[in-house]
């Protein structure tokens, strides 16, 4: 993010009060500003009354800034930049946003600044929920450029400017231009009806130039780049950077095909090919946002819980993996934490005594969390294989949204009556 500018003045923008402008685009003004009822930092964009009354293209201008307007409050996700507010008169107006510091991701797109590989495509992990998620609520972004990709740490990404977005279900008329011209789908371009495989082109785009410091295709002037992407395939990756994995070229490429039925069918399917390749270039032992996100998604007890609250869990983790025979829980010795078992099996035992084999997908220990308190563990837990195991303390769990930790007691509930509803068969079954 550009150095924020202090203006020296006071200024009001609806109910916020600016302290200083963060950017000045050549149709509006972001400013760092605070909201006078909640105290919360936001950041107001503003646009000049004049871009509104422009006699060439003042009418698409306001039609962008109405349509990301329209978004206030509907698109809750952690990795979309929330707007919280407008107002749009006659010759100006605001988007009160969600305050993100972290810059974005222009700035990593040169060989000399880019980001380590496993943080680009755990970005584009994120970015495929967050662009599934807005597909369901039925928009395409249409405008997905490095520009448009906030950071707000590490690898935690917000989708920004809806400005160009197309609201199917309001059945809004886009033209093909109101992307950008590198990012563009060769269906986009050719002005067809857009569906969520064009973001995904847009999103392989600039996966493609994170990775490799240039585009995936360029050209002299304009017309020559529309033709390109509609007629010409960009080299592989691994080409162009000599140390990229070259199984990685097979999942960008297919991102990028010219014909929308060749790319991936869904967003899962191309967020779960993102998901195996951080694998590639990480070292064994670490343990990526990725694969903490597929180990809770794909649990049958957590079906219930949004992408949000998904997210949430996985932050809220403590994550490690833990070698075989190791003592994790012992009997009789207080604790609060439940355990969830991402990968391998844990032996229960009482008194030497074997209850339970507990499976990856299972948790184990949630009867503290439940009651609320600590409690003296009713049986001993010990690794049988290697492990993926998250421990879940009350403490962050508390920091979670009321909606999270509700879904999650609920689950936690269900699973402990259909284990207990499973002993109490055992137990009738050896009468």
């Amino acid at each position: 993010m550009p150095d924020a500018i202090d203006l020296g003045l006071s200024l009001q923008v609806g109910k916020y009060d600016v302290q200083k402008m963060l950017g000045k685009g050549a149709t509006g003004t972001v400013y760092l500003a605070r909201d006078t009822f909640s105290g919360h930092e936001v950041a107001p964009k503003t646009i000049e009354p004049e871009v509104f009354c422009d006699p060439e293209f003042g009418t698409v201008y306001r039609s962008q800034f109405l349509n990301e307007a329209s978004l206030a409050g509907t698109l809750k996700h952690p990795h979309i930049v929330g707007i919280l507010d407008a107002a749009v008169g006659e010759d100006s107006g605001y988007i009160a946003m969600e305050l993100v510091t972290g810059g974005d991701l222009a700035a990593y797109t040169k060989p000399e600044t880019l980001l380590p590989v496993a943080d680009v495509l755990q970005i584009g992990f994120k970015c495929c929920g967050a662009l599934d998620y807005a597909f369901r609520e039925g928009i395409v972004h249409c405008d997905i450029k490095p520009a448009n990709l906030m950071i707000a740490g590490d690898t935690d990404v917000k989708i920004a400017d809806f400005g160009a977005a197309y609201l199917r279900k309001a059945q809004a008329v886009q033209t093909a231009m109101m992307g950008s011209p590198f990012y563009m789908s060769p269906e986009q371009i050719a002005g067809r009806e857009l569906t969520h495989h064009s973001d995904m082109y847009a999103l392989g785009a600039v996966l493609y130039e994170l990775l490799t410091g240039q585009r995936s295709l360029r050209a002299e002037n304009l017309e020559a780049l529309l033709k390109k992407i509609q007629e010409l395939e960009p080299l592989p990756p691994s080409e162009i950077r000599k140390d990229l994995p070259k199984e990685l070229d097979r999942v960008i490429l297919r991102a990028l095909k010219k014909s929308p039925e060749a790319r991936y069918p869904t967003w899962a399917e191309f967020a779960l090919e993102l998901s195996k390749a951080v694998r590639l270039v990480l070292p064994a032992n670490a343990i990526p946002d990725t694969e903490r996100y597929v180990a809770l998604k794909t649990v049958e007890m957590l079906a219930n819980l949004a992408d949000a609250e998904i997210w949430e869990l996985v932050k809220a983790g403590k994550w490690s993996r833990v070698d075989k025979a190791r003592m994790i829980v012992r009997e009789n010795q207080e604790g609060m934490s439940f355990f969830f078992l991402a990968e391998g099996e844990v032996k229960v035992t009482r008194g030497g005594r074997l209850l339970n084999v507990v499976n990856r997908g299972e948790c184990f220990g949630e009867m503290a969390y439940i009651w609320g308190g600590e409690l003296p563990r009713h049986a001993t837990v010990e690794s049988m294989t290697k492990l993926l195991l998250a421990e879940f303390d009350p403490a962050a769990l508390a920091k979670m949204s009321c909606g999270a930790q509700l879904q999650l007691t609920r689950a936690l509930v269900r699973n402990l009556v259909d284990r207990l509803a499973l002993a109490n068969t055992r137990a009738t079954a050896t009468r």
